[in-house]
């Protein structure tokens, strides 16, 4: 039996994919590659001499998924394929509502017909919403989301919630991520900067001389040097947090969600700081005013994935930035 992975050549996706292949564990990916490359997959391929199977394909279309999980034997699907940008989504709700909810349930619809009933979805920090006090435990009410991103998130997770009272069969797990960087210490995959404009990408860019500055939207903030604090996990130990998801799938029923992040917030000054001190440059920026739908602070409590799936973290926030930078130097122009 095999994992569907749906976004599977994408950033986070593809080191997902690497991740199960590692375990010996198949893989099938389902990949639109509207913000991806087949490359990746490619790469994969060639780090494990194994072939993977690729399919070229949209969550939005029936036909493809009912083809797919009438041939393959799926145990069960993760659901990484999504719109992701917070401040993109405040502009283009309508597709982000499209792709990420309809897909969504659509592809949950096609799984009941299928008979596949483990479903381990990607969602976001940013679920808990604008009046949340960190550090976010899974318990908080969500709610209060503030783009079309998150709510689109929110949405899926309030579904899953639904479906597993309805389904008594139906497992859903919402992997509650925080904010990936890094890349595979191969370097052979990592955040492709064509398909993202999140900070370290943009980082490397001004860094490469491929951007005259960065540009930090808000310096205003109740943090200590007033721009917004994340919490950062490396995107290797992210990966593996889905792996310890699917060893302890016979313990999990119903509905379930895991916060997954290091625990510890970086304030985007912070991040460039320890960057040029990895890489020995300068990095010029400008203030602009915040964003629509940016939060100041935020980060995890992660006990609830140590205590229950014996998952930690194991890279710091240097480990991260270099594994990235070191991605970034041997690709500069990411998959091309």
């Amino acid at each position: 039996m095999a994992i569907l992975v749906t976004g599977g050549a994408g950033y986070i996706g593809s080191h997902v994919v690497l991740a199960l292949l590692e375990q010996n564990i198949d893989v099938i990916v389902l990949d639109n590659l509207s913000h991806s490359s087949r490359k990746s997959i490619n790469r994969i391929e060639k780090l494990i001499d194994k072939k993977i199977i690729f399919i070229e394909g949209d969550i939005r279309n029936r036909k493809c998924l009912r083809n797919l999980f009438s041939i393959h034997n799926i145990f069960a699907v993760i659901h990484l394929a999504a719109l992701k940008s917070v401040g993109e989504s405040i502009f283009n709700s309508l597709e982000y509502y499209n792709n990420n909810i309809s897909g969504t349930i659509l592809l949950l619809e096609e799984m009941r017909i299928a008979k596949i009933l483990n479903f381990i979805f990607s969602s976001s920090a940013t679920i808990y919403g604008a009046d949340a006090l960190s550090p976010y435990t899974e318990n908080m009410t969500i709610s209060g989301t503030t783009s079309p991103y998150s709510t689109s998130k929110l949405i899926i997770e309030l579904f899953m919630q639904h479906l597993s009272k309805v389904e008594p069969a139906f497992t859903g797990i919402a992997l509650r991520y925080f904010n990936p960087i890094g890349a595979h210490e191969s370097s052979e995959i990592g955040e492709d900067s064509s398909f993202t404009s999140n900070l370290l990408p943009c980082i490397a860019q001004v860094a490469t001389g491929k951007m005259d500055k960065l540009i930090i939207f808000g310096n205003d903030y109740n943090t200590p040097d007033g721009t917004a604090q994340r919490d950062y996990i490396h995107v290797v130990d992210l990966a593996k947090g889905h792996i310890r998801i699917l060893n302890n799938l016979p313990k999990i029923k119903g509905y379930k969600a895991y916060n997954l992040g290091s625990g510890k917030c970086f304030s985007v000054l912070e991040i460039i700081k320890i960057f040029e001190k990895i890489s020995g440059k300068k990095i010029p920026y400008e203030f602009k005013l915040r964003r629509v739908g940016d939060l100041p602070s935020f980060w995890a409590d992660i006990s609830l994935a140590k205590n229950e799936l014996n998952w930690f973290p194991k890279y710091n926030i240097k480990d991260m930035i270099c594994d990235m930078w070191n991605w970034y130097l041997k690709n500069p122009n990411g998959f091309l």
